[in-house]
């Protein structure tokens, strides 16, 4: 009986944290390039290409701008914008 609730309350913490940290959403006006590469198909280029229109262009107003960064495109978009967020000032 105590393997079994040892083995509840192990799985339990372990899903929790899993949503936990699931729940973080990486924001695109702050983001270094070493934060948007944690995310899956960005890599150093499409990180800087990122952060170099955020430059150019001041901050995102939404996470669907990011199609106007070179090499994002629809498909990428809906690709990563569960990740993102954009904080508003």
């Amino acid at each position: 009986m105590l393997r079994k609730s040892l083995f509840a309350l192990v799985l339990s913490l372990f899903l929790s944290s899993s949503f936990a940290f699931a729940a973080d959403k990486i924001d695109l006006n702050t983001a270094t390039s070493e934060q948007l590469q944690m995310l899956n198909g960005v890599g150093p280029s499409t990180a800087e290409a990122i952060i170099q229109y955020r430059d150019a262009h001041g901050e995102f107003k939404t996470v669907d701008e990011l199609t106007n960064v070179k090499g994002i495109g629809e498909k990428k978009l809906q690709q990563l914008s569960e990740d993102l967020m954009v904080s508003k000032k």
